[in-house]
């Protein structure tokens, strides 16, 4: 998976900008400024709130435990202290040539060195989203909006059974409602734990009174007077529906990247060092990145990888503009799901059609240890209820 990079004599970096407020953007302009680095850094945020967590979005704030406010990742005077610009709007196109960014006002942005860590956005059903009562989640908007229909009662379906999907269901249930989740897989979160995890996920919510619908796709969305009434199954089945939120799922944030001679088959196509062209790195959910470990190229949207991608890319940065050598990213990586009060933590890269063992504990207990196998060698360990034990199992990963 390795591959050669060419680096330039060393150059001096006078701007930076990082495309893209969330947590890898941050990430990496903060690494920038610990670096040293000393010349203007723009952080371009594509939204009009200071960069927030997204992560507590389907939890904490949804439920109503948090305040939005409490989902900043800093403070203002947090920037102005690390001389960090904040540019609040939306990048619509990339000059390699050039080395600029232009925003969709038409403004331009001069770089040296470029981040890319616009994100992902829902992916969307082929019709019905301009129906009242559909909803989809992913910024502080979106939360809002979904809050609102979740304070007026009633039922309320959630198409995809990912951790997006459970979690909301979890939180939607802690507030009174009626909750259906439809997947066309036989089993919840199978692409992120596995079927035997999967069902054990599905259990979990039937016992909180969540109807799980699962092995069957949505044919399409009932509607009457402009509102959402239901969701149609393949199988004919109907779900009656106040509310619905769609959740299959992200694309990762390039159509801005369009034409801009970046490789984009999987987000921001990079090496193994987060490299997508001379000076250009990306970071988080936008970047695809050819892991050794692995012996794959990855796309990981989850929040601790987003950070580590943004201080990475940072890095190499600034190492291929001194004309060092550049460090390969190849973490482990790691995400958790907060329902009711389980606790899901999983390290490495689950392969769904692996074999699994569960060495501590028993699935259904509460409590218990899953450890995913591909030919014999541990590729990823999953914690149910089961923080503790994490730490001693992931140096297996390591080894």
């Amino acid at each position: 998976m390795e591959s050669s990079v060419v680096l330039e004599s060393s150059v001096v970096l006078e701007s930076i900008v990082v495309v893209g407020g969330g947590a890898a953007g941050l990430a990496a302009a903060e690494a920038l400024r610990a670096a040293g680095f000393s010349g203007s850094l723009t952080l371009v945020c594509g939204e009009p709130e200071l960069p927030y967590d997204r992560p507590p979005l389907s939890k904490q704030v949804l439920a109503g435990a948090w305040e939005p406010e409490r989902t900043r990742l800093r403070d203002a005077a947090h920037y102005a202290e690390r001389d960090i610009r904040l540019r609040h709007g939306r990048a619509s196109c990339l000059s390699l040539a050039e080395r600029t960014v232009t925003m969709a006002d038409g403004y331009q942005l001069g770089y040296d060195g470029l981040i890319i860590a616009t994100g992902a956005r829902p992916r969307l059903l082929p019709a019905g989203h301009d129906l009242s009562g559909v909803h989809v989640l992913r910024g502080l908007a979106d939360v809002t909006a979904l809050k609102t229909a979740f304070g007026s009662g009633g039922r309320v379906v959630i198409v995809g059974a990912g951790f997006l999907g459970m979690e909301v269901a979890a939180a939607a249930r802690g507030l009174g409602l009626e909750v259906t989740v439809a997947d066309p897989l036989p089993e919840p979160m199978t692409r992120q734990v596995g079927p035997l995890v999967g069902a054990a996920v599905a259990e979990l919510h039937r016992a909180h009174g969540v109807i799980v619908q699962a092995g069957t796709g949505v044919a399409g969305l009932l509607s009457g007077s402009g509102s959402v009434t239901g969701v149609a199954l393949h199988d004919g089945r109907l779900l009656p529906a106040d509310c619905v939120l769609i959740a299959i799922g992200a694309r990762p944030e390039t159509g801005w990247l369009a034409g801009s001679g970046l490789s984009l088959a999987d987000g921001v196509d990079c090496d193994e060092y987060l490299r997508a062209a001379p000076r250009v790195y990306a970071a988080g959910d936008v970047a695809s990145w050819a892991s050794f470990r692995y012996r794959r190229r990855l796309r990981v949207e989850h929040r601790m990888n987003a950070t580590e991608m943004g201080t990475a890319a940072a890095g190499n940065l600034i190492r291929e503009a001194a004309g060092a050598d550049l460090i390969p990213f190849d973490p482990v990586p790691y995400f958790w799901s907060d329902q009711y009060t389980v606790k899901l933590q999983v390290h490495g890269h689950v392969n769904p059609s692996g074999a699994v063992t569960i060495p501590e504990g028993a699935v259904g207990d509460g409590k218990f240890v899953a450890v995913f196998h591909h030919d014999g060698v541990p590729t990823a360990i999953l914690g149910w209820n089961a923080a503790a034990r994490m730490p001693a199992y992931r140096r297996q990963l390591l080894g």
